[in-house]
């Protein structure tokens, strides 16, 4: 896609939430559907560092976390044509991408998903063969980005009984939104 044109603001969906919660499924599905103004990206596919190569470096995980964000972010605004909407599926905090997008001149929309910590645990033991990520800090960190999603007024969908397509739908929608 071409990159943005002066004065026309890239358009960005972020698709945040603990790991388990079905971003990837969702945004898969999405992509899947062949939207010709849908572009999807997927955060983690830039390589996470260990814990402690992200201390080393970065002195934290959340500055890690921040400045992989930030440089999504820089990445999807060249990217993203001003016809098109991109969708980032990842893990990462509002407050890391609200000022970037602003800065940017940018227009985005970010959707928290979210599910229960029962189906949580089931998605990763499961479905995804991690029970490592099944631990009280996932369920913190859920926790922690319901309570921000809350206090920014985002849209949260909850994934615990829907199925994949029903879920898509709903990003479906999102990028409506944007559109």
């Amino acid at each position: 896609m071409e990159p943005a044109t002066a004065g026309v603001s890239a358009r960005v969906l972020f698709v945040i939430g603990a790991s388990g919660a079905g971003k990837t499924a969702a945004v898969r599905a999405l992509e899947q559907r062949g939207l010709p103004a849908v572009r999807c990206y997927y955060f983690d596919t830039i390589g996470v560092p260990s814990p402690e190569e992200m201390e080393r470096r970065w002195g934290r995980g959340d500055r890690w976390q921040e400045d992989a964000t930030r440089r999504w972010i820089e990445r999807l605004i060249r990217e993203t044509s001003p016809t098109a909407v991109s969708v980032l599926d990842g893990q990462t905090r509002p407050a890391f991408i609200l000022p970037h997008m602003t800065a940017a001149g940018a227009t985005c929309r970010i959707v928290l998903f979210d599910c229960t910590p029962a189906v949580r645990a089931t998605r990763l033991r499961d479905g995804r063969s991690q029970p490592e990520l099944v631990t009280e800090q996932m369920e913190n960190w859920a926790a922690y980005l319901r309570r921000e999603a809350g206090a920014l007024g985002l849209p949260v969908v909850e994934t615990s009984q829907l199925s994949i397509d029903a879920v898509a739908d709903a990003l479906q929608h999102e990028v409506d939104v944007l559109l």
